[in-house]
């Protein structure tokens, strides 16, 4: 008989379970946004060519204002004068730009494409749960919290969507009961009885004793200023939520407003608006979360970009490739990365489209796996074998 006292033992970590990873915030920019606008190709000719009236005056152009001028990148690339606040995250390499990214649907359908990127699938026979609720059914972290996942707003993403339950949370100051104290204290008498012997139950009423503690109102960082916008206060609410560490793992925030087949702006107007709320609310997040990002990772997405040329109406129609942006203490900042494919005649695709040559499920991969500490990509985004782009460390 052989003697096994003396062999290894092994100790295996259950299928599914692992560590949590970075806390991920998840802004999702609706109604297609220009991102030629936003991450201005100003090395490109052809895309003044295509923009006479919307393109964004070249950073070395005399004959504009200094503050009209795209704001150099990299020599090739620069942000829309409206985006400055982003600057210091991009220069402190915490911030990375994936150009000409996207989904491989060519509907140009808001509804159809929003619906599949979010359930992150080819087509409509994919499973109806969202790319983010199946990462929290498929990782185990050992977090009961009712705030594992929040949905900023009325009622939660469709990405969130799955057989974990999420939270939606307009504000915070809605777990206040509008201030009764009264009948505050009546619900937590309740619910103590409800849940004596019940552990799990106990650490939700320790959340909520958490959550009467914060108030968006009186909340101020020695670092930032939020704008006073819905997306600021989603921000704000998601920095606070991780500073009081009631167990957030994933906050996913909506912008909407950027169909802009109208009147959208050059460097005044609709857009130049839309752009300066997303940049100086991220730019907030970033000095606010200055302590935490090593452990934070922000990705924007879109559900496609817009057509090349602009249209009659001094807009821009919908087209298909999009930009994505990744902050965080560990991503391979202050880069543009992906291959640009061009806006010269049969370098585009459709009807004068920027082209996809990074999908945005390679982004989402290298997020799940190096940062989320999830490695069942192969059935978050089923049937589809992702590209390890090296956007993060």
């Amino acid at each position: 008989m052989i003697n096994k006292s003396w062999m290894p033992r092994f100790a295996f970590a259950p299928h599914n379970v692992a560590p949590r990873g970075d806390t991920l915030v998840v802004i999702f920019l609706r109604g297609a946004a220009d991102v030629l606008n936003m991450v201005v190709p100003h090395g490109e000719d052809a895309y003044y060519a295509l923009r006479p009236s919307l393109g964004i005056p070249h950073p070395d152009e005399s004959g504009a204002k200094k503050e009209e001028r795209a704001i150099d990148l990299d020599g090739f690339f620069g942000f829309h004068p409206s985006m400055s606040a982003l600057l210091d995250a991009w220069t402190s390499q915490q911030l990375a730009i994936i150009h000409a990214c996207g989904a491989p649907d060519e509907s140009r359908s808001h509804f159809k494409a929003m619906e599949l990127m979010e359930r992150g699938v080819d087509d409509e026979r994919g499973p109806a749960s969202g790319w983010i609720g199946r990462h929290l059914a498929t990782l185990n972290t050992g977090n009961s919290s009712p705030l594992r996942a929040v949905g900023m707003g009325t009622r939660p993403q469709r990405s969130l969507s799955g057989s974990v339950p999420v939270s939606a949370l307009r504000s915070i100051a809605d777990f206040h009961l509008g201030g009764d104290q009264r009948a505050l204290q009546q619900m937590r008498a309740a619910l103590n009885v409800v849940y004596e012997d019940d552990v799990l139950g106990q650490d939700t009423l320790s959340i909520m004793d958490t959550l009467e503690q914060l108030d968006p109102a009186t909340y101020q960082s020695p670092f930032a200023t939020y704008p006073d916008t819905e997306f600021g206060l989603a921000l704000k609410q998601t920095a606070m939520l991780i500073k009081a560490e009631v167990g957030l793992e994933v906050s996913a925030i909506d912008v909407g407003g950027w169909d802009t087949h109208f009147a959208q702006g050059s460097v005044t107007g609709l857009m130049p608006s839309l752009m300066k709320d997303l940049a100086d609310g991220m730019a907030a997040f970033h000095a606010d979360m200055q302590q935490h990002m090593k452990n934070l990772t922000v990705v924007t997405m879109s559900e496609f970009g817009r057509r090349a040329s602009e249209n009659g109406s001094l807009g821009t129609d919908h087209g298909h490739g999009s930009m994505m942006m990744v902050m965080g203490g560990n991503v391979d900042g202050g880069k543009v990365h992906g291959e640009w494919p061009g806006l010269q005649d049969g370098q585009m695709i459709g009807p004068g489209d920027l082209a996809v040559t990074t999908d945005y499920r390679d982004v989402l991969s290298e997020v799940l796996q190096k940062r989320l500490n999830n490695p069942a990509t192969d059935q978050i985004f089923p049937n589809y074998t992702p590209i390890i782009r090296n956007l993060l460390r």
